[in-house]
């Protein structure tokens, strides 16, 4: 989920929001709790209730039904920015 999510919104995100999103992968001391959070399985810790996990909780719906079964390539990391 967070790299499918890091594919479609880091070139778009603020130094802020790079911020967040780093202490938010690198914090917790278990992914799953970053899943469930984004999934609304759980409720996210107010130290993390923030824009971009709204951002990731609004992508983890994702409405438009895409299929997500596998990691992107790493190919995108060496993309210029859109």
């Amino acid at each position: 989920l967070c790299s499918l999510f890091a594919k479609e919104n880091l070139n778009h995100m603020s130094e802020q929001q790079l911020n967040l999103y780093d202490r938010l992968i690198n914090e917790p001391s278990n992914d799953w709790d970053i899943y469930y959070w984004a999934t609304e399985a759980k409720p996210t810790p107010a130290e993390f209730e923030n824009d971009v996990m709204a951002m990731l909780k609004e992508f983890a719906k994702n409405k438009k039904r895409e299929q997500r079964l596998r990691q992107p390539d790493l190919e995108y990391l060496f993309e210029p920015p859109h």
